[in-house]
């Protein structure tokens, strides 16, 4: 026997999309703010790798400077 669903159960359903829809959003949101804090932090402060060469074995820096974003 075919289930036929009732106008109710639709809304309820799609209540219940839109609000792990919205959970989604808030979720994506904070881990957005947070990536933004991280990169702001790093590209504030001087960042160096320092890579030995596996042929010649002499060491290579290398040196990232980041600036802070201009403020308004």
């Amino acid at each position: 026997m075919a289930k036929t669903e009732k106008p109710a159960d639709d809304e309820a359903s799609l209540a219940h999309v839109e609000k792990h829809l919205e959970l989604l959003e808030d979720r994506l949101d904070n881990i957005d703010s947070m990536v933004t804090a991280v990169a702001e932090r790093v590209m504030s402060q001087l960042i160096t790798v320092i890579v030995t060469c596996p042929r010649c074995g002499k060491d290579i820096e290398i040196s990232i400077v980041g600036s802070p974003k201009p403020g308004r």
